[in-house]
């Protein structure tokens, strides 16, 4: 039997596997910051949107974080349990839900805001790579 024809299916010639090692272990590096300041992975980049966006609807928020609403639902709720967002029928349509930061969770990003620099100095990417990686990463997810 020819086993070149099974080399596509060796792990180490799999794409996807070095993706997701990694992605599992970036989440892993930042898990020390985000306990100082209890916040989960998924918890830490809804609060970047809010942060950023300070409202927006579940739709936006579910295609900014590529997450759907049955992973969205309890995360939402669990942040709006601690205090950090609010969430609301929009009165223009009231099938919306519209999320929105809170002065605690506001107040957040000043415990979170050397979260970023602390990860990139744990990397061991020179800034250019990290920028193209960025940029390739990016590509794939906009496929």
């Amino acid at each position: 039997m020819d086993e070149r024809k099974y080399e596509a299916l060796k792990i180490e010639n799999q794409l996807c596997f070095p993706l997701y090692a990694c992605s599992r272990d970036v989440i892993k590096r930042y898990k020390p910051f985000l306990d100082k300041i209890d916040l989960t992975y998924t918890q830490y980049i809804t609060m970047l949107v809010m942060w950023d966006r300070k409202e927006v609807n579940v739709k936006e928020l579910g295609r900014r974080l590529y997450l759907d609403s049955g992973t969205l639902t309890p995360l939402l709720k669990k942040l709006e349990s601690k205090g950090l967002l609010t969430r609301k029928r929009s009165t223009e349509d009231e099938r919306n839900l519209v999320i929105s930061i809170t002065e605690k969770g506001e107040r957040l990003k000043d415990e979170a805001v050397e979260i970023p620099e602390k990860m990139a100095q744990g990397m061991p990417l020179e800034h250019d790579e990290a920028v193209m990686l960025y940029r390739i990463l990016y590509k794939l997810l906009e496929s």
